[in-house]
């Protein structure tokens, strides 16, 4: 039994594709992964084929590693077509963060909401040197111990930058309940909250498929992060409002294809499992569920 069945969420697929290799998941619909130097070492990333180009659905952060896997992947797997459109599920750097690449490099155009490319865009423009006061004081009140914020401060920040390529002007704007066609389907477009504002999530039209991001994802809860620049936010409440939304389109025979782990199917189980373990903090077993590799 593979870890998820107990509770009713199935794997057709036992294992991902290798670097620089693609696993056919459905008729025109291929997945491939990128390396991640963290914790959670992987983004899932996807190609919808549209006959003579790839509509590409998240991209991975930027590096020369991960350059050289696309070029890899375009030569290979994706037969020589070019990549025509790169579709961003959210701002993240794991899934935005070639997308500016595709652009420049690539002529591709870029389709993602208003609220994530606004972030993105002023987030690879945000470069310091050192710890914002703001910052520093939201560190502060929210408790880290004193050794590990005098380290912080001593240190150069993380910034967007880092790991995201520059992002040229203009994109196409994704909203709740437009429709996409790429890969031989249309897509409803369904617009979820709490790991990532205005998040977009894609549900095939045509057959069982659903692209879900991080909205939706086995094994683990999204990420739910507050921050200095919105100290204030409440992301689990958004995260709930966008589960109810998004429950009444889930069905368990839809394939659901991830950012991270690996496809399943009944997604409701696995909402209502994330629902359950974020609201039930104090079992061992929702604890370490809420708090595991994000």
């Amino acid at each position: 039994m593979m870890d998820g069945e107990a509770s009713g969420i199935r794997y057709p697929f036992e294992a991902p594709p290798e670097e620089g290799a693609a696993v056919e998941v459905a008729e025109g619909v291929l997945w491939l992964r990128m390396p991640l130097p963290l914790k959670l070492d992987h983004v899932n990333c996807y190609a919808l084929d549209d006959g003579d180009g790839w509509t590409l659905v998240d991209t991975g952060m930027s590096s020369r590693r991960s350059r050289a896997i696309w070029q890899a992947l375009l030569d290979g797997p994706l037969a020589g077509k070019p990549v025509t459109r790169v579709l961003v599920t959210h701002h993240h750097p794991d899934h935005i963060g070639n997308a500016g690449w595709f652009q420049a490099e690539h002529g591709a155009e870029l389709l993602t909401t208003r609220t994530a490319w606004l972030m993105a865009r002023m987030l690879v423009l945000d470069v310091q040197d050192h710890v914002a006061p703001e910052t520093a004081d939201f560190w502060r009140a929210a408790g880290m111990l004193p050794a590990i914020l005098e380290q912080r401060l001593a240190e150069r920040p993380f910034n967007f930058a880092d790991v995201v390529a520059p992002l040229p002007l203009g994109f196409t704007r994704l909203r709740e309940g437009d429709t996409l066609r790429a890969g031989g389907r249309d897509w409803a477009i369904r617009i979820g909250n709490g790991h990532a504002p205005e998040h977009a999530t894609l549900w095939s039209q045509s057959d069982n498929l659903v692209l879900g991001g991080d909205q939706l994802l086995p094994s683990i809860s999204p990420n739910l992060g507050v921050y200095a620049t919105e100290p204030d936010a409440d992301p689990v409440a958004e995260w709930y409002e966008a589960c109810e939304r998004l429950l009444r389109f889930a069905r368990p025979d839809q394939l659901v294809l991830p950012g991270h782990k690996l496809p399943f199917r009944n997604g409701p189980v696995d909402v209502k499992d994330s629902v359950f373990t974020l609201k039930n903090p104090g079992t061992d077993e929702g604890f370490r569920g809420a708090c595991q590799a994000q």
